[in-house]
């Protein structure tokens, strides 16, 4: 997205950076601003010039409709190991342990 629409008015916004973002065009960390307009909210690269706009709430993808990643739970817990005591037995010294 240019910065042609999302340019207009920014000298006054209140812009904060968000501590820990990677910009997706430069990979520089720590350089993210986010601002809101009434067009929405948009984040910007403070090194690169990257900018975009952030989804609504209402543009927000169902959380039935979530996209499987390695994080997304597909399968119950596995169930809970037996927690009961078991007896340990103790060999006395030298008897058959390393030297």
């Amino acid at each position: 997205m240019g910065s042609g629409g999302l340019s207009r008015g920014r000298a006054s916004l209140k812009k904060r950076f968000i501590a820990g973002a990677v910009c997706p065009r430069c990979s520089a960390m720590d350089r993210i601003v986010m601002y809101t307009t009434e067009e929405g909210t948009f984040r910007e690269c403070v090194d690169c010039g990257f900018e975009d706009r952030q989804p609504e709430a209402a543009d927000m993808t169902p959380a039935s409709e979530t996209l499987k990643t390695r994080v997304t739970p597909t399968e119950p817990d596995p169930p809970k190991k037996d927690d009961t005591p078991q007896p340990v037995r103790i060999l006395p010294s030298g008897s058959g342990g390393t030297h």
